[in-house]
């Protein structure tokens, strides 16, 4: 019986984890980008923003300039988010769309115009209006 149980468990965490798609911890290496987010309850704690509580995201990473917290999202479907960030100055927003590529690879898109940069050799430079992110 306890057998059972277990195989019915193991069987039914990955339909708990697919219901929640937008519960994910993204990256890409190459231009040093984290994405962290949990559309579903404010459960991220943003570094350096702690004092404020725990939030539904944020975009940061090594070399980003400040960390751009999610201020508001819109769900369009199991594949597709429109975030609205925010940066730790309150100074800019920027509009973020993620679409699901595959079941580990999603496209960041940057709309509005691109505002997020990072520091290159003591300069910044923005980041790429498109970048592909991969699952932690």
């Amino acid at each position: 019986m306890k057998k059972q149980i277990l195989l019915l468990l193991l069987w039914l965490f990955p339909l708990c984890k697919a219901a929640e798609p937008w519960r994910l911890h993204l990256q890409n290496t190459d231009e040093g980008v984290i994405l962290k987010m949990d559309l579903y309850e404010e459960s991220i704690d943003v570094p350096g923003m702690e004092m404020f509580g725990p939030m539904n995201g944020f975009l940061g990473g090594k070399g980003i300039y400040g960390v751009w917290m999610v201020t508001s999202f819109d769900i369009k479907d199991e594949r597709t988010v429109t975030l609205r960030l925010s940066n730790d100055l309150g100074s800019e927003t920027q509009a973020v769309r993620l679409t699901q590529q595959s079941d580990s690879l999603y496209l960041m898109e940057l709309l509005n115009g691109v505002v997020v940069k990072k520091a290159v050799n003591r300069k910044l430079i923005k980041i790429p209006a498109a970048i592909q992110l991969t699952q932690k």
